[in-house]
């Protein structure tokens, strides 16, 4: 079992969300795991409302859902494909509830959509139905959502979850392959901070990389880029009680601190020295 730790980067305030839910990250089966990075699991239980917030990811999510505080159909469970998020993710929770997740790797869920340019997803929640064609041997999303989120075991419910994605294994793309691994550079090599130096270390001219993000990963090069600089001063700003903040936007890439402190603030939706001190 993977424990939450391996991946917060991005949660405002993670610590205060782990007061409030119970948070768990799973491995998927193995035949899964080139396309996706994680399941993650959150159930709650709470006397007051509590709103978590996530500066997301480049990543589509499957995402099912339960909560005994809404609708017919939200209490029963549902499916969405959530698009990738481009501004702060926003989620109120209240009374009891439980969420399965599937996070796709950035670049690998086209393939599994093949009709439509992950671009058409971006900002978007859709019935999972609606994006993803139903297994030959099960049913579609919408009737798994009671055998994902029913199970009292954990295990039951990420087993669900294979069980549900393994039929749906689309064969090799080697341009979705491509995207996966371009986006996981500018995840892991820091001095990768512009989009040309992105695009010749694809071997590609800048509008190739454009079209290639468009229809894989769903959002632009650059966007990728500037959200990883982020997601690293929301690390730091988390972890560190008196960061200098001209030294990491030097670090990042910037021109100047006037220019993190800008996307940070309309990224996060308070500057950073403020964040820093909350």
């Amino acid at each position: 079992m993977a424990g939450p730790g391996r991946e917060t980067r991005g949660i405002v305030d993670a610590s205060d969300l782990f007061t409030h839910v119970r948070f768990r990250l799973r491995d998927p089966a193995p035949a899964l795991r080139t396309h996706l990075e994680h399941y993650w699991l959150i159930d709650w239980d709470l006397a007051d409302p509590y709103t978590s917030q996530v500066v997301p990811h480049p990543s589509v999510h499957l995402v099912f859902q339960r909560t005994d505080s809404g609708s017919e159909a939200e209490r029963a469970g549902f499916a969405e494909v959530y698009g990738v998020v481009q501004g702060l993710f926003s989620q109120r929770l209240e009374g009891r509830g439980r969420v399965c997740g599937v996070k796709f790797r950035p670049g690998a869920f086209r393939p599994f959509a093949p009709g439509r340019p992950v671009s058409e997803w971006t900002g978007r929640r859709v019935p999972a139905d609606e994006a993803l064609a139903a297994p030959t041997d099960g049913p579609p999303a919408s009737g798994t959502a009671r055998s994902v989120l029913g199970p009292a075991d954990e295990d039951a419910r990420v087993a669900a979850l294979d069980s549900y994605l393994l039929p749906l294994v689309p064969p090799p793309d080697p341009q979705a392959e491509l995207a996966t691994a371009l986006a996981e550079l500018v995840r892991t090599d820091r001095s990768l901070l512009r989009v040309d130096a992105l695009a010749r270390a694809g071997g590609m001219s800048v509008r190739s990389l454009q079209r290639l993000f468009s229809a894989y990963v769903g959002v632009g090069p650059k966007w990728v880029i500037l959200r990883h600089r982020i997601h690293e001063a929301l690390q730091r700003a988390g972890t560190d009680p008196d960061p200098d903040w001209a030294e990491l936007a030097a670090d990042l890439g910037y021109s100047d601190q006037a220019h993190l402190v800008r996307d940070f603030t309309a990224t996060v939706g308070v500057p950073p020295a403020a964040f820093a001190q909350r």
